[in-house]
């Protein structure tokens, strides 16, 4: 039987509760909880699949793969972790766990929009700090509704998707930068520019894949445009956000506030403004991380070795 080995998997079964069983099922399966550089090639050593959830696998490693190694599954959306050319160069196939998390980053996305609306942190902020004036005097946080107000969405994929008819069942109108096909002809979704988007909306959350071109799309200049009531969510990649612009047009005022389960360096700094901002929402990359899309993701990941095993694979990336 072909072998298998997942070499940091307490990045992904942080709390030990995931069945690895799919998995188990087509090939033997060793793990470790974390792999240093070092210690890597001796790791791949004998194996057929090497499974990885956000590992650094770059030109000098994939080099120093024995030519038993045929493929590397990478256990989330993300590959940009690993040198493709290099795996390919290699003769080893590259692919990756699409869609697992889609349903669990747009129910976050929608989670922090209304938070944001209702002042839900500003509020228990007040309470930690032992203040209760909203209880005693009146409300001293914004409070909106989102019913006509307008979501900017920038990435129509099926994250944005999703997010999008949450949006529509909450009476909300929708601008969309990029729109997928699956929201290809719904005369609810209006596509727009991305300048038209960040001009016009009250909330933008970001959903688009880190790129070259996305890198820091949002920046200086890009949040200039942006109405000084509108809040930016981002639960898509940290790095599309040039993060001091950001902090920087947070504390001039220049925008509402922000929700971040990304950041461009995870976790922040531990001086980064944005742990104490009252008008930042900070989670720590959580929008994948229930347990039932990491379950999901075992499911994807026996898939795609048992499509590789059988001679067609699938979701290659390179």
């Amino acid at each position: 039987m072909n072998a298998a080995v997942f070499l940091n998997v307490a990045r992904l079964d942080f709390d030990r509760r995931l069945d690895f069983g799919p998995v188990s099922a087509l090939t033997t399966l060793t793990t470790f909880e974390a792999s240093g550089p070092e210690e890597i090639p001796k790791r791949v050593q004998a194996q057929t699949i090497v499974i990885t959830k956000e590992l650094p696998l770059g030109k000098d490693l994939i080099q120093a793969f024995p030519d038993t190694v045929r493929l590397i599954v990478e256990a989330g959306t993300g590959y940009n972790n690993i040198d493709l050319s290099a795996a390919k160069a290699h003769g080893i196939t590259v692919c990756n766990v699409p869609g697992y998390s889609s349903e669990a980053v747009a129910q976050l996305t929608i989670a922090l929009m209304l938070n944001l609306s209702s002042s839900l942190h500003r509020q228990q902020r007040m309470l930690d700090q032992g203040n209760r004036d909203n209880f005693t005097k009146h409300l001293l946080v914004p409070h909106a509704e989102v019913l006509g107000k307008t979501l900017g969405v920038i990435g129509g994929g099926a994250i944005g998707g999703r997010v999008i008819t949450t949006a529509l069942a909450l009476g909300m109108n929708i601008l969309v930068n990029h729109p997928g096909p699956t929201l290809a002809g719904n005369p609810a979704v209006k596509a727009a520019t991305l300048e038209d988007v960040l001009r016009q909306s009250d909330f933008v959350t970001l959903h688009c894949p880190l790129t070259p071109a996305s890198r820091h799309l949002i920046n200086e200049n890009t949040l200039r445009l942006m109405k000084p009531t509108a809040y930016l969510i981002n639960c898509a990649r940290g790095a599309i956000i040039h993060e001091a612009a950001l902090i920087e047009a947070l504390e001039r005022g220049a925008l509402a506030g922000a929700a971040l389960d990304v950041q461009e360096v995870e976790p922040p700094a531990a001086d980064s403004p944005l742990y104490d901002m009252p008008q930042v929402i900070l989670t720590p990359h959580i929008g994948w991380k229930p347990l039932e899309a990491r379950q999901r993701l075992i499911g994807i990941l026996s898939d795609n070795i048992r499509a590789f095993l059988q001679g067609t694979p699938v979701n290659v990336v390179n």
